[in-house]
C-alpha cells in the first residue's frame, strides 16, 4: 500500500476536501481550546509560511 502515490481530484472534490479539513480544524480547536493556545503563535506562523510557499508556487506555474 502505497499512501503516497499520487492522484487527481476534481475541483469539486477538491472544494469538499477543503471544507472537510475546515470542518475539522474548527472542531478541534473548538474541543481543545486550552491545549493549543499555547501554540497559538507558532500555528500561525507555520500557517503563513506554508501558505506563502504554496501561493509562490502557485503564482509561478
Amino acid at each position: 500500500m502505497n499512501i503516497l502515490k499520487t492522484f487527481t481530484l476534481k475541483w469539486w472534490q477538491g472544494g469538499l476536501f477543503k471544507w472537510g479539513m475546515l470542518a475539522l480544524g474548527i472542531a478541534i480547536g473548538a474541543y481543545w481550546h486550552e491545549y493549543f493556545i499555547s501554540y497559538l503563535r507558532d500555528l500561525i506562523a507555520f500557517a503563513v509560511v506554508s501558505l506563502a510557499y504554496v501561493t509562490y508556487v502557485w503564482a509561478k506555474q
